[in-house]
């Protein structure tokens, strides 16, 4: 396989700078600055699909601590439409939300369209979940869309295959991605540099992430790892994960990519995942997560704790006066309980998903903060440890 691109000039991002301030084996303690503040690694970002972070404020993510949130492009794309962002500012603006951003660049959601799309060399052909229209997503689409919504990063167009694509066929998907981010960097320079009148620039500051494909084959993420890093980027992604291989594939597969990424570029491991995930990545060198997997189980009755999956609507909580967590600091443990959690969950009760999203947001982000602080002690192994002694995937019975 030959590297199908190489660097790519980009004027320096300003307000963009990543440093390492301490490791502890390959775990990384870090700060990540960008024109909207800065951002303490390792860290997890809530997913706000559509500008929003599901059955939670603003205030109460800024109450949690979150310094980041993700917005998905190819929802804002189809509504409200990224235009109509660019007309009101952007969309830190748009959402009021003035801390950091990212954006994904809907290459993931479009992979989940399977009946839905077709993927060509120009880009992904899909039709909208929404009434069915037509649409072309190009890697020059994918940034103009980005640029227009004025993410502090916005990520490459790839291709996600399924993880039990052949090798052959993940390798097509692995340079079609890499010669994706090549047009997309290209893209990048061509706005910066002279600007397009049908594009509007709502963030000067905005940074580029690359991703790494080449699914769960370590020849193919390491041809992705030098084609990705040849074209140049702010920072870089590990993509294609958590779409079916088990966990233990997962951690094989970034403990051999992510040494091979810059060690003064963020890393950035998508979509993943559970808790002991963060603790297992992070000790392979990851220092940016995302998932919408801690607000999606909040709404349909899970709560994440210490112990593992605490699943409130059974019928064993009904006078369960504990709190859900009896260690944990957040809003909700200090002052409710199981109980009344489950009676708000069984009479649908909006509150119910408010409640739980708030504990399992906290539990992750405090999660996080834990590590950041072992991490500058030197005791993160010892932290690792502990974690799994008490956490199990299982529900707890």
């Amino acid at each position: 396989m030959i590297v199908p691109v190489l660097r790519i000039s980009c004027e320096a991002v300003t307000g963009f700078e990543f440093t390492v301030q301490k490791t502890d084996g390959l775990a990384r303690r870090g700060e990540l600055r960008t024109p909207h503040g800065a951002i303490q690694t390792p860290a997890f970002m809530p997913v706000g699909t559509r500008g929003a972070v599901k059955a939670v404020t603003h205030r109460e993510l800024l109450d949690l601590g979150a310094e980041i949130i993700l917005g998905n492009t190819y929802h804002l794309y189809l509504k409200p439409g990224d235009d109509l962002i660019a007309r009101a500012g952007g969309l830190h603006a748009f959402i009021a939300w003035n801390r950091p951003l990212l954006t994904d660049s809907g290459g993931y959601q479009v992979f989940s369209l399977a009946s839905m799309r077709r993927i060509r060399e120009e880009g992904a052909e899909f039709r909208s979940h929404l009434d069915g229209s037509l649409h072309l997503l190009t890697p020059e689409k994918a940034t103009d869309i980005q640029t227009q919504l004025g993410s502090d990063i916005a990520m490459v167009l790839d291709e996600c295959v399924a993880s039990t694509a052949s090798h052959d066929e993940v390798r097509d998907a692995m340079l079609r991605s890499a010669r994706w981010a090549g047009r997309a960097r290209r893209r990048l320079a061509r706005l910066r540099d002279a600007g397009e009148e049908r594009v509007t620039i709502t963030n000067a500051g905005q940074a580029q992430f690359g991703i790494v494909q080449g699914g769960v084959h370590p020849d193919l993420r390491t041809h992705s790892v030098q084609a990705t890093v040849e074209i140049g980027f702010e920072g870089y992604a590990i993509g294609g994960l958590s779409v079916g291989e088990p966990p233990a594939v997962m951690y094989d597969v970034v403990a051999h990519t992510a040494p091979q990424l810059p060690h003064d570029r963020p890393r950035y491991l998508m979509g993943t995942g559970m808790p002991d995930d963060l603790i297992e990545c992070v000790a392979r060198g990851i220092d940016m997560f995302d998932c919408v997997l801690p607000t999606r189980n909040a709404r349909n009755g899970q709560l994440l704790t210490s112990r593992g999956p605490l699943v409130i609507k059974n019928a064993r909580y009904g006078e369960d006066s504990a709190p859900p967590d009896p260690g944990c600091g957040c809003y909700t443990c200090r002052n409710f309980s199981r109980a009344y959690l489950r009676h708000l969950y069984i009479a649908g009760e909006m509150t119910a998903a408010t409640l739980s999203t708030i504990h399992n947001l906290y539990f992750y982000l405090d999660t996080m903060r834990r590590i950041r602080e072992a991490i500058v002690f030197g005791s993160f192994e010892k932290l690792r440890q502990e974690f799994h002694q008490t956490f199990s995937r299982r529900p707890q019975l």
